[in-house]
Formats: C-alpha cells, sequence, structure tokens
C-alpha cells in the first residue's frame, strides 16, 4: 500500500466539504432525507454517497461529547470483500487501494454482506456496488482524492503511508500529553492495514468504527471454495456474453430479411 489517507478527527469540524466534493466529482446526486434524531446526514451509505460524515455523540460526567469522523471504503489490506468475490470483480490497484470492475460483477452482494466497517452500498436497481474508489481518476494523473483537496482545517491529508503513519503516531502523542489519554491510530495494523488512517481522541467504538474489525471466518470459507470454480465462472459469463450477441445478431439479421 503505497498512498493513505490520514483522517485527524481532533480537527474535523464536520463541515461536510469532503462529502460534497466527493458527490461533485462523482457527478453523483443528491438525495432527499428525513432527520431521523441524528445530524448525520444521510445515515447510511448508499450507491450516491460513497462518503459521509458520522455524527456520534456520548455523554459522560454529564457532559455531552461530539465526536465527528469522514468514513468511507477502507480499502483494507486483508480485504473481507476481495475474499469473498466469486468473480474477481474486486481486485487492488497499483497503489493498494480497492477498486470495482463492474464488467465482471454478477451483483452476488457478497461483498457488501460481508465488509466490517459496513461501508459498500448494493444498488436493487443495477445489482451492482457501489463504494469509494479513493478517487482513481484523479490520483492517475498527479492530483490528490477530492475529499482531502477541499478540507478547510487539514483533517484529511494525503501522501506517502510511511509518512502519514508517523505524523499519526507524532499527533497522537501530542493529543495524550494534552489531556486525551484514550488518544490512538486507527487503521495502522486493523485488518492487515487500512489506506484510511485515522487519528482518534477517543476509542473507536465512539466513532462507530468496530474495535477489532475482522474478515469473517464465513467469508474465507468462501473465498477458499470460490477461487478453484472463478475461472468456470468468468467462463460461462463469456459464453453467455457470446451467446446474447449472437442471438441478438441472428435477430437483427431476420429482420433486415423481412425488411428486404
Amino acid at each position: 500500500m503505497n498512498k493513505t489517507m490520514l483522517i485527524d478527527t481532533s480537527k474535523c469540524v464536520a463541515c461536510r466539504a469532503c462529502q460534497t466534493a466527493c458527490k461533485q466529482w462523482n457527478q453523483l446526486p443528491a438525495e432527499q432525507t428525513t432527520f431521523s434524531g441524528s445530524y448525520e446526514n444521510p445515515p447510511a451509505f448508499t450507491p450516491n454517497t460513497w462518503t459521509k460524515i458520522a455524527f456520534r455523540e456520548h455523554e459522560e460526567n454529564d457532559e455531552l461529547h461530539w465526536y465527528f469522523s469522514k468514513q468511507g471504503c477502507m480499502h483494507c489490506s486483508d480485504a473481507a470483500c476481495m475474499t469473498v468475490c466469486p468473480t474477481g470483480a474486486i481486485f487492488r490497484t497499483s497503489d493498494g487501494t480497492v477498486s470495482i470492475d463492474k464488467k465482471k460483477c454478477i451483483g452476488c452482494n457478497y461483498c457488501a454482506a460481508n465488509c466490517p466497517f459496513e461501508v459498500i452500498a448494493f444498488c436493487r436497481t443495477t445489482n451492482m456496488p457501489d463504494k469509494c474508489t479513493f478517487c482513481e481518476d484523479r490520483v492517475a494523473n498527479g492530483l490528490q482524492p477530492a475529499c482531502a483537496s477541499v478540507c478547510p482545517t487539514g483533517a484529511i491529508e494525503y501522501g506517502l503511508r510511511t509518512k502519514l503513519l508517523t505524523a499519526a503516531y507524532d499527533r497522537v502523542s501530542k493529543l495524550q500529553a494534552g489531556g486525551k489519554a484514550n488518544a490512538s491510530v486507527y487503521g495502522a495494523s486493523e485488518v492487515g492495514g487500512t489506506a484510511m488512517l485515522y487519528v482518534l481522541e477517543d476509542t473507536p467504538e465512539y466513532y462507530g468504527l468496530p474495535t477489532n474489525p475482522q474478515v469473517p471466518f464465513t467469508a474465507r470459507i468462501w473465498g477458499h471454495l470460490f477461487k478453484p470454480v472463478r475461472v468456470l465462472i468468468l467462463i460461462a459469463m463469456a459464453f453467455g456474453l457470446w451467446a446474447n450477441r449472437k442471438e441478438s445478431d441472428e435477430v437483427q439479421e431476420a429482420k433486415e430479411s423481412n425488411t428486404i
């Protein structure tokens, strides 16, 4: 994993600039939502919302504390979605992030069902999964991800993983020295390490993040079962496409013959 985004929650003000930038760059339409008792809006990931700010409240000693964090696909090194994908549609890019080849996707929904972070949305209309792409197109052209480019407080940084990991631990040390005893780095080793690193001021569950995310055991079993048959599945898909194209050509020829 070469490149990383570091989200420093101690600097996040929940302005949602990152959320808006993600929608604008990826041309994702706005969604009609309703108030559900929380300022978090929308309350869940959807095919049109790949990045969002999580709002969490925690009361301690009669004081209410807010916990904000930008959330989306973590691009895990040990990715459950890749493990369970029966066709190899989910793959790792040259930068180490996780991407989806929708031409190979068969709409099984295993990726969304097994993600330990629950950040993959599944569209029931198209039968396709959607998630943060780490702005592959921008990164390939020497730009930083859209969300990182607009953060007004510097809560989102983009760069080399080794450099940002060092910066994350330095920041945690300062927070602990300032009284944040539970401050920690999240994503350094979780699920093999993630492309989304966090500096947390408190424990992960306060941000809606799993304390010890794991690839489900059943996902590993399915992964081992699928590996031997992936080639057969791809062959079957290719044959289906060929048969469909042949049928379409025959129908077109018949129409042309009738016209003549």
